[in-house]
Formats: C-alpha cells, sequence, structure tokens
C-alpha cells in the first residue's frame, strides 16, 4: 500500500449530482493512471448531491489508485469544493478536474511536465493557439465568457486567456498557499485563485486543450455570472484590506 508522502499526483474532483457521468468518468479515469509510472489517488468532493453520485463513486472504492470521497454538509459551490480537495489532497502535484471531462484526461501529461520542469501553476486554455474545440458551447455562452475573461483581467490586472477552463494542475506547495487564501466559493473562485497567484509571484503557464462542451452543464447562467462579477469585486476588497497577506 503506498502511503501518504509517496504520492505523485492528486486529482480532485468536484461533483453534485453526477450520478449519470460520473461513472463512466471515474472509469477512463482509472484505466489512465494505472497506465502512468507513479502512484496517485482521486479524490471524490461531493457539493451535496441528491441522487445516486456517492453510490456510483463506492462501487469502485477498491480500486487502484484509490478514490476517496469527501462530502460537503451540503450545496457550497464548486470552488469550495475544490478548496477541500487541494488541502486534503497528498500529492507532490495537484489537479482538478470537471466530471464531464470537457478536457480528456489524456491531457495530464503534458501539464505535469511543465510543472516537474519549474512551473508553479498550469492552466488549461481554451483560447490559445493550438487549442482545438471540438464541441462549442452556445454562441451566448462564449459571449459571455469571452466577457467574463475580459472583466476578470481589467478588474484584477491579469493577462490570463481563459479563466474558466475546468483543468488546471498545481504543485503542492503552492496549491496549499493559494488555496488556503482562498475566500470565495462560487465560479469566480478561478480568478481570485489566478489573481493570489500573481501576488504570490508563482509562474504561471496557460496550455491549449482540447476541450468538448456538454450540454449537461451545471451552470445555472445569469445567477452565477452576477456572483461572479460581484466575486471579481470582493477580490479586490479583500486584497485592499490585506485579506489575502
Amino acid at each position: 500500500m503506498v502511503k501518504p508522502q509517496q504520492i505523485h499526483l492528486s486529482l480532485i474532483i468536484p461533483t453534485f449530482n453526477e450520478e449519470r457521468r460520473i461513472g463512466k468518468s471515474l472509469d477512463r479515469i482509472l484505466t489512465f493512471l494505472q497506465a502512468q509510472p507513479y502512484p496517485s489517488e482521486i479524490i471524490i468532493v461531493d457539493d451535496g448531491s441528491q441522487d445516486r453520485t456517492v453510490d456510483v463513486v463506492q462501487q469502485r472504492s477498491n480500486s487502484n489508485p484509490p478514490i476517496r470521497i469527501e462530502r460537503q454538509p451540503h450545496n457550497m459551490g464548486k470552488g469550495e469544493a475544490i478548496k477541500r480537495g487541494m488541502l486534503q489532497g497528498n500529492g507532490s502535484y495537484l489537479f482538478f478536474s470537471d466530471a464531464d471531462l470537457s478536457v480528456p484526461i489524456e491531457a495530464l501529461p503534458t501539464f505535469l511536465s511543465i510543472l516537474e520542469n519549474g512551473c508553479d501553476v498550469a492552466v488549461g486554455s481554451r483560447r490559445k493557439p493550438g487549442a482545438v474545440l471540438e464541441v462549442h458551447q452556445p454562441l451566448y455562452r462564449e459571449l459571455m465568457g469571452k466577457v467574463f475573461t475580459w472583466l476578470s483581467n481589467w478588474i484584477l490586472d491579469l493577462r490570463v486567456s481563459d479563466f474558466t477552463c475546468g483543468f488546471k494542475g498545481f504543485r503542492r506547495e503552492a496549491a496549499r498557499e493559494l488555496f488556503s487564501r482562498q475566500r470565495l466559493g462560487n465560479w469566480s473562485f478561478d480568478p481570485e485563485i489566478l489573481y493570489l497567484a500573481k501576488l504570490k509571484q508563482y509562474r504561471v503557464a496557460e496550455i491549449p486543450v482540447r476541450w468538448r462542451n456538454d450540454r449537461a452543464t451545471k451552470v445555472r447562467l445569469w445567477r452565477d455570472v452576477l456572483s461572479s462579477f460581484f466575486g471579481l469585486l470582493y477580490i479586490r476588497l479583500y486584497d485592499l484590506r490585506g485579506i489575502y497577506q
């Protein structure tokens, strides 16, 4: 049995009512990780699901690599779920991925290599040259995503092409420092983490990805867009008040 301190890679997956997708995704992830030359672990952080998501995951509880389930007491938001997984993961490198594998798990070696060679944070991008969008979002969602990216860069003085791609990797030291300072649990946690990375002078790389939109998205568009916009203002306010120190 691999000891926690020997884990090379932790993969965190937040879930909320994912019983229809999580089993297939986990089978694909397990097949991929079993073929890798390093020990790993999978952490499912269930964000208050009301369906059979936890049961589906538990059916694979004796897998190799091991799957650990962390359960939020109620629906607290994607950012809170990822924060919990990042702070509890044992890996030298920690990744998070969406449950639908919109970015295929096979992209992981490229990200891992960049982190192993001195980068602190590796961010998937659907807008960097070389990215391939196999299935696009509806036009209105793509437009709103571009507006949110522009606002995030303008308000936070960043230069990031894609904040919300659901595939990112971190060296353990960076993950611990960034996520322990995270304050936002909604969709604006992504720009918050990248803003913190800038404050802490971490090296961030954006990596073009293959990406496929899943129509069964959990985004509640207008509510999430508005809360994320206000989240950007909170990030600036928290910084001015010294909360991120």
